[in-house]
């Protein structure tokens, strides 16, 4: 088998909410069987690498706090290459401010380097007003993502990084700097943790314009899956295209669309 890894998004593609998607154990927990790496992807910063395996491995998953790469890892990796020991006023929570701590950055509430916002569940406009005001003086402006929204289950959404974001720009009038998906930032980042080719890599998700634009902008092959918030209907309405398209994972427990999609004929195929 030709040396091959995944990055794999995580709601709507492995879960939803607090249930694995059906196969989806299956298909985890067969490539760990298999050796083959992976490594979970998230644009949510909010937990930690540790809660979000914590909850997988509730779920039956078998997998380490290694296997989880967050935006937030992400942003503070990036901006610790950037600036080292920099300062940074955070609109965020503990899996944000968590990673910023251990790349060596201290959270401060007057004249920081850079303004960092994540996801956050009980923003106050008082931080808002704060972090535009630090922006207009010169603090530059990083997202850990820019997704408009985020899904909580049973059908409800809660506005998410991008929309903060967005008021944030409007406001300033300051363009923001995001390194989460589709960024190349984090999906070079995620190669290079599995040590991996471009050729190498397989990227399976759920949305269009994170998962799949930025795993194919990098060259990656591309997986959708469609038991997440991309309908096939949707497809015709983007410029690109994945280079498989799954009703979900449990599809790649057949042995024949799994070879296909690492680049290998089936095993049968290959006795002939």
């Amino acid at each position: 088998m030709k040396k091959k890894g995944f990055l794999i998004d995580m709601d709507g593609v492995i879960y939803k909410g607090s249930e694995p998607i059906p196969g989806a154990v299956e298909f985890i927990n067969g490539l760990r069987d298999k050796g083959l790496p992976f490594l979970f992807l998230t644009n949510n910063s909010q937990r930690t690498s540790r809660d979000v395996c914590y909850k997988l491995n509730k779920m039956g998953f078998k997998v380490n706090d290694t296997d989880i790469f967050t935006c937030a890892m992400a942003t503070a990796r990036y901006l610790a290459s950037k600036k080292e020991n920099g300062t940074a006023y955070v609109i965020g929570e503990g899996g944000l401010l968590t990673e910023l701590y251990n790349a060596g950055y201290s959270i401060v509430d007057d004249q920081p380097d850079y303004v960092i916002i994540g996801e956050g569940r009980t923003i106050m406009l008082e931080s808002v007003d704060k972090a535009i005001n630090m922006i207009m003086k010169g603090a530059k402006l990083i997202a850990t993502n820019l997704d408009p929204n985020c899904p909580m289950g049973d059908g409800k959404y809660r506005a998410g990084c991008g929309a903060l974001v967005a008021m944030l720009e409007f406001a300033s009038g300051i363009k923001a700097f995001s390194v989460g998906k589709p960024s190349p930032v984090m999906m070079r980042m995620a190669r290079k943790a599995l040590q991996l080719t471009t050729d190498e890599t397989v990227m399976i998700g759920d949305t269009m314009g994170t998962d799949i634009l930025g795993a194919g902008s990098m060259g990656f092959t591309t997986v959708l899956t469609l038991s997440g918030v991309t309908h096939e209907s949707d497809l015709a309405h983007f410029g690109y295209s994945p280079d498989f398209i799954i009703k979900s994972v449990k599809d790649l427990l057949d042995e024949e669309l799994f070879m296909k999609v690492i680049g290998e004929p089936a095993l049968a195929e290959a006795e002939y």
